[in-house]
């Protein structure tokens, strides 16, 4: 009697995505950028508190806290961007109304928030230099705009990065993997920008 031949089950490893995981990496030194504009600011507070407690005067806090709601609600809109890219549906579906909207609706409606709170930031430099507040009229100011201005620019970027994947699903015949996975490396990047902002803005605005 002989044995039958036995034939090893072929393990598959799952791998995460290399993009991905340099995404990661490189928000992670973002971290640490924006933990030194963050140092800035907890230094001039406890070196300089009349300068502090006189310019935060000027600050809009109403109308930044609404720019920030803005800015939250397009992290919501990005996610629901990527469980469309996860189901494979780059494009809105039969169903009308944004239950049926597909990753690029809901990318288009995030970079449509994202335009709207840029836009806010720069409202706002207008409305401080008008006011007497210029970048440079004091410590404080340069802490501002270079603190802000730094994330608008990542900000910018983010929605730069929106087009390119937009367009990508539009370039491409069938609506795959690699597609999904740049839209979640996307929303990581955004996300990330988001809690930024929300530190920012408690730091900035509420700490007075």
């Amino acid at each position: 009697m002989t044995s039958a031949a036995y034939t090893p089950a072929v393990r598959t490893i799952k791998r995460p995505d290399p993009v991905a995981v340099g995404t990661i990496v490189w928000l992670g030194s973002e971290v640490m950028f924006f933990a030194g504009l963050f140092a800035i600011y907890f230094t001039l507070r406890n070196t300089s508190p009349e300068l502090w407690a006189e310019e935060t005067q000027l600050l809009n806090v109403p109308f930044a806290l609404g720019n920030t709601i803005i800015l939250v609600l397009s992290s919501v809109t990005c996610q629901m961007g990527v469980f469309a890219a996860e189901r494979n549906q780059p494009y809105s579906a039969r169903t009308r109304g944004p239950l049926g909207w597909g990753m690029v609706e809901w990318f288009f409606l995030t970079f449509a928030l994202g335009a709207i709170f840029v836009s806010g930031q720069v409202w706002e430099y207008a409305q401080l230099v008008a006011e007497g507040l210029p970048i440079s009229a004091n410590a404080y100011a340069s802490a501002f705009y270079l603190t802000t201005g730094f994330h608008a620019l990542h900000v910018t970027g983010g929605l730069i990065a929106f087009l390119l994947v937009i367009g990508r699903a539009y370039s491409v015949k069938n609506f795959g993997h690699k597609e999904a996975t740049s839209a979640i490396v996307v929303s990581y990047y955004w996300h990330f920008v988001d809690v930024v902002w929300i530190a920012l803005f408690v730091v900035i605005y509420f700490l007075k």
